[in-house]
């Protein structure tokens, strides 16, 4: 009995694998020809898409274009065209899906997406957080290409503004590339934001000079800087008893980008310190007065062996 059961169990082994490697190839038999019979399907889903990129590119460079030559500012024109190749985008998605899957209706597309959407907005929140804050700086338009801007430490040159990040070329050289929700969160100085920044440094003359001479020798002295704006005009005010100077606010108004206001900065110092000295007022250095608290005595020390010739 155990040798019957065995042979009869070493005869159905070759018939079950035979029968499974008929299964595998039957079922890729029947995907082979499923491929094949949905594969025009497929080609025009694919030209759909190809299709949907043309008129996406013609589309956006025609009306680039045309705003262009409008007077709208450059972030609006650029979230317009934006907007526009995302529409377009969607709605060729749309027609390669219905094309590829015959059975898709519009609405049961429009609802899987609904559903996936939100699934996707779950798992990638962080990117569409960054893509709707882009969105609202461009529609916004706080700051554009080429403005320098302060943020949280980090000071530069916009180079450029897209739907998820700003890249900011800092002047020091390094390109910082920001997310556009930390832009939109904290707050942002916009140091180009009018055509002109005020400079404020402090001067002091010595306690034994006239201050209201000093203030006129550098009014003078700033109304002879290229860099100054004349109006609004410079501000010169005394501004309090330094340590061992009567200190002197200078403020005035020059171009708003960081090497120009290094540029007059340097101008101003470099024209204060002269205008001063010519006038033969004294720009101090720090005075020290020691006071002790008991009469020091001197005493006269000398040699021992008399004097030396």
């Amino acid at each position: 009995m155990p040798d019957a059961a065995s042979s009869i169990t070493s005869q159905n082994a070759p018939t079950s694998v035979e029968g499974i490697v008929v299964s595998i190839q039957d079922t890729l038999e029947r995907i082979w020809v499923d491929f094949v019979d949905h594969s025009p399907f497929l080609a025009m889903g694919i030209l759909v898409l190809l299709f949907t990129w043309g008129v996406a590119a013609l589309a956006t460079r025609l009306v680039s274009a045309s705003l262009r030559r409008s007077r709208m500012r450059g972030s609006l024109r650029e979230l317009l065209v934006r907007l526009l190749s995302i529409g377009i985008w969607i709605v060729g998605i749309l027609l390669a899906a219905m094309v590829t899957f015959p059975g898709i209706t519009p609405a049961r597309t429009l609802g899987a997406m609904g559903i996936v959407s939100i699934a996707v907005g779950f798992a990638f929140k962080d990117i569409f957080e960054n893509f709707f804050a882009g969105i609202l700086l461009l529609w916004r338009f706080p700051f554009e290409n080429g403005d320098f801007i302060e943020c949280e430490g980090i000071s530069g040159q916009v180079e450029n503004i897209s739907v998820r990040q700003t890249l900011i070329r800092q002047v020091s050289g390094e390109l910082v590339v920001a997310p556009n929700s930390f832009l939109f969160l904290n707050p942002v100085k916009v140091l180009t934001n009018l055509p002109r920044r005020r400079v404020t440094i402090i001067t002091g003359v010595a306690y034994g000079e006239n201050v209201t001479e000093a203030v006129e020798v550098i009014k003078q002295a700033l109304g002879r800087c290229a860099t100054v704006h004349k109006a609004p005009s410079p501000q010169i005010f005394p501004q309090g008893f330094g340590a061992s100077s009567i200190d002197i606010e200078v403020a005035w108004w020059t171009d708003p980008t960081p090497v120009d206001i290094r540029r007059s900065r340097g101008e101003v110092v470099t024209a204060i310190k002269g205008a001063l000295d010519e006038a033969g007022i004294e720009i101090p250095f720090p005075y020290r007065t020691l006071t002790f608290k008991h009469p020091l005595e001197a005493k006269l020390l000398k040699e021992s062996g008399g004097d030396r010739g």
